[in-house]
């Protein structure tokens, strides 16, 4: 069995997967794991994917999801191809800093702490500053969400204050810690863990899904950690709020109108359970 399955999710993206796999080539080069990276592919190959990773990582698995089947799916039919120890996500806009040997640190962690279903990494911005990317089973920051992703959170204190809370603004992010659930854009699992409770809910095309593995994650007795010792950079951008206002977003931004669904499903699947795991 393989060390780890590492799988990449392309939606138009060639330029940021080619950059992120080219950082993923320098932080594995002296690793003694078994690492297999798969770019699944959203976008029919419209951005010519299939011919850059021929040219440039010919060790790299293409797979063609066959038509854009959303972000949790895509993963999803990746992983299920071939078990592996430990089941991994990387963003296209993710970059591995040089010469720190995330992936194998990441690996030694969760060898290491064999009662720990799922771990996430401190994200940074491209500048080195702190992306807030672990979070908590808020009711009432989950539920004023929407309003975080039209930006309603600069605008508003009553917003900012659940919004605060949603990203753990009041701890120390260079703590490594149980959280609830960790930002979907560097995630990995732990095979025992998967069997138990599964991959990614594919009934979220896109966004909530990273939330509702790691509370599945708890609900089995498997915990989530964020590890502030492993660093990764993450080029984030909330597409879903680039119009502003709720109803202008809604009808002119399709990732908005996928935001707020993929929302609605979660508080419905979810209603009535408002546990917390950590603190």
């Amino acid at each position: 069995m393989i060390d780890v399955n590492l799988v990449f999710l392309n939606f138009l993206s060639k330029n940021d997967i080619l950059r992120a796999l080219d950082s993923v080539v320098k932080d594995i080069a002296d690793s003694s794991y078994d690492i297999k990276i798969v770019i699944a592919d959203n976008s029919l190959n419209k951005d010519g994917i299939k011919e850059a990773l021929a040219k440039n990582f010919p060790n790299f698995e293409y797979f063609s999801c066959g038509d854009n089947v959303g972000f949790g799916r895509g993963l999803n039919m990746v992983f299920s191809r071939e078990s592996a120890r430990y089941y991994m996500t990387l963003n296209p806009d993710t970059v591995i800093p040089d010469n720190s040997h995330t992936i194998e640190r990441m690996i030694k962690f969760m060898d290491e702490h064999p009662k720990i279903g799922m771990i996430g990494p401190k994200i940074l911005n491209m500048d080195g500053s702190l992306q807030y990317s672990c979070y908590r089973f808020d009711f009432p920051s989950i539920a004023i969400k929407p309003f975080k992703q039209i930006n309603w959170d600069k605008k508003y204190s009553w917003v900012k204050k659940y919004s605060d809370r949603l990203l753990m603004k009041d701890f120390d992010h260079n703590q490594t810690r149980p959280v609830d659930w960790v930002m979907g854009s560097v995630m990995m699992a732990r095979k025992e863990a998967v069997d138990q409770v599964g991959f990614f809910d594919d009934r979220y095309f896109m966004y909530m899904e990273d939330s509702d593995w790691c509370r599945r994650m708890w609900e089995k007795g498997w915990p989530v950690y964020y590890l502030a010792e492993v660093k990764i950079f993450h080029a984030h951008a909330r597409d879903s709020a680039k119009v502003p206002g709720i109803f202008k977003a809604f009808f002119k931004n399709k990732l908005a109108r996928i935001h707020f669904v993929s929302w609605l499903k979660y508080i419905w699947k979810w209603k009535g359970n408002n546990k917390f795991y950590s603190n």
